[in-house]
């Protein structure tokens, strides 16, 4: 029997076009119902795009204040890059705004580029994303037109591997063992700079927070099914 108010730690396999909010905003409205309150904590531990699928943990009650420490756990990405053009978003939010050449990419320059990234990188993040600047989250401000420079941060690749390359479509998807803080749509930015092109995110898919793999997560409809069992 769960027990949200004095806390639980949940794993979700977040859909497709979801943002991380909406995920919360559905756990504690179905939570507060059932559970007769107005009030309860519901957090989630490391935001993922709309355009992503995968794991969220969700944290309520005093299970809240797990949050930070389970932000900092190590994460694993599936992802899907398109070579040879770009979007303002690094993935499919946006439109292509520019097309590079691709001749000269093939299995070989991948695999010596690849591992170019493993170790302590500076990555710029994209300014369609949730950092803040004055206050503001930089996509409100992207999405108004606005151009801000944002500051590079450090982080830790510690895996990457490539799982696939199709030379004809020039689709890439690779495997990705990274730190918290990690932007996977920078990641295939500057890896299509790297391949003296261009890239950006055809899919996207967090197989596992720490310990959590992606197949071990309940989808929301499960955990509403199992909710409406147990709070009748």
């Amino acid at each position: 029997m769960w027990d949200f108010e004095a806390g639980e730690i949940l794993a979700f396999d977040k859909p497709l076009r979801w943002t991380s909010f909406d995920l919360v905003a559905k756990v504690r409205y179905n939570l507060c119902r059932k559970l007769g309150t107005k009030k309860l904590k519901v957090g989630h531990s490391g935001t993922l795009d709309p355009l992503a699928t995968g794991v969220v943990i969700i944290c309520t009650g005093k299970k809240t204040k797990m949050i930070e420490a389970l932000q900092a756990d190590v994460k694993e990405y599936i992802a899907t890059l398109q070579l040879g053009a770009t979007t303002p978003s690094f993935d499919m939010e946006k439109e292509v705004d520019a097309t590079y050449p691709t001749a000269h990419i093939n299995r070989a320059l991948i695999d010596e580029t690849i591992p170019l990234f493993i170790g302590e990188l500076w990555q710029v993040p994209p300014m369609f994303s949730a950092v803040q600047v004055n206050g503001k989250r930089a996509y409100e401000l992207a999405r108004k037109g606005e151009q801000v420079e944002l500051k590079p941060k450090l982080l830790k690749i510690d895996e990457i591997e490539v799982l696939s390359f199709d030379e004809e479509k020039m689709q890439l998807t690779i495997r990705v063992v990274c730190s918290k803080g990690t932007y996977i749509r920078a990641l295939a930015r500057d890896i299509g700079e790297k391949l003296n092109s261009g890239a950006y995110l055809t899919a996207l898919r967090r197989t596992r927070v720490g310990d959590t793999r992606v197949e071990d997560c309940m989808t929301i409809d499960q955990f509403l099914a199992q909710l409406n069992e147990e709070y009748v």
